[in-house]
């Protein structure tokens, strides 16, 4: 009787895991549908700032133009709608990884009721969407002068 010793590589390891997994997703619920059907989860970093004076949210954007993205203002709703999309590689080229995210995304905000929604704008530079939204002059604080009697 002979004992023989299978040694399994990285890469071995990778594939066998690769096939376990289209085995146990096969028949999904989307698995039919095109793959165009099923957007990316990729959602933009987003800082969010306030002052006296208004809120500004700044989202992360590389890659996008102003006209890939949209925003819309509903019941004190700010959204912001867009799609990084990939560009195509000849096809001669040999590609060694994807690490950078593409695909549709959708950012919604509340905002609150101190805020001026009339007054809302944006604007697009290297790759950072800045909003403004100004803060309702009766929403700003103000000082009131004590007068003696």
């Amino acid at each position: 009787m002979s004992l023989s010793i299978t040694r399994r590589t990285p890469l071995a390891e990778v594939r066998r895991l690769n096939q376990m997994l289209d085995q146990a997703f096969n028949g999904w619920p989307f698995a039919s549908v095109s793959p165009d059907f099923v957007t990316s989860a990729w959602v933009p970093p987003t800082d969010i700032f306030e002052d006296a004076d208004g809120i500004r949210i700044m989202l992360e954007l590389p890659g996008l133009k102003p006209e890939d993205v949209r925003l819309t203002l509903e019941n004190s709703t700010l959204t912001i709608r867009g799609e990084k999309k990939q560009v195509a590689e000849e096809s001669t080229t040999k590609v060694h990884r994807y690490e950078r995210s593409y695909g549709a995304f959708e950012r919604s905000y509340s905002l609150p009721s101190t805020v001026d929604p009339e007054k809302v704008s944006a604007k697009f530079e290297n790759g950072v969407l800045t909003v403004w939204i100004p803060k309702a002059e009766k929403a700003k604080p103000r000082e009131i002068q004590v007068k003696a009697s």
